[in-house]
């Protein structure tokens, strides 16, 4: 009887380490799915950094002005000749 009883002990603790260590493992490669999203997401804000850190030191030159006059608000030089596509 003493017998069967360490046995059940033993096989519980086995049982709920398992049972444990499958939780714990299914947690942990949920953490590691986030880790790898945030790693993302934090490539993309880098690369976004060095863009408007791009602009910003070209903010003052004279072809962004120009650019921005262009595309941003339809302005032109004098005397420059503008071609309308009708067909857009």
């Amino acid at each position: 009887m003493k017998k069967i009883t360490i046995r059940l002990i033993i096989l519980a603790i086995t049982i709920y380490a398992v049972y444990t260590f499958v939780l714990q493992q299914r947690l942990l490669n949920s953490y590691a799915s986030e880790k790898k999203e945030f790693i993302k997401e934090i490539e993309a804000a880098q690369e976004k950094k060095e863009e408007l850190s791009s602009t910003l030191d070209n903010l003052n030159s004279t072809e962004y002005i120009e650019d921005v006059a262009r595309n941003k608000l339809d302005m032109y030089l004098p005397n420059e000749r503008v071609y309308i596509d009708i067909t857009q």
